[in-house]
């Protein structure tokens, strides 16, 4: 699976982005597709993550309310909307796809395939 995200850039503390992540080479809806990121000096972690069908959703705790993961699977991409932007969400953003897990939330250890990343910067 090839995976190409885009979307972020700079935005303000309160503000919106909507990133996106392209993906291609194998059958789009048998993979859970997920967005990690990662700040400077801070390990990575998921944020979201969705499961083939996009019927099944996971959130970590600090982004619960405020961002919204979907997926198309017409166009083989999958979003990540995120409001309420805080600093704290500064980090640079990757989209990932696996299989194959029993639950969502165990793809927060990482997933197999992964995109380039794209950085989202709120400032204060």
């Amino acid at each position: 699976v090839q995976l190409q995200a885009s979307g972020g850039g700079l935005v303000q503390a309160g503000g919106s982005l909507r990133l996106s992540c392209a993906a291609s080479g194998r059958t789009f809806s048998d993979y859970a597709l997920g967005w990690f990121r990662q700040a400077p000096g801070r390990e990575r972690e998921l944020v979201a993550v969705i499961s083939g069908s996009g019927a099944n959703t996971y959130y970590a705790d600090s982004v619960k309310g405020r961002f919204t993961i979907s997926r198309d699977n017409a166009k083989n991409t999958v979003y990540l909307v995120m409001n309420s932007l805080k600093p704290d969400d500064t980090a640079v953003y990757y989209c990932a796809a696996d299989r194959g897990r029993a639950g969502l939330a165990e793809y927060r250890y990482g997933m197999n395939y992964w995109g380039s990343g794209t950085q989202v910067t709120v400032s204060s």
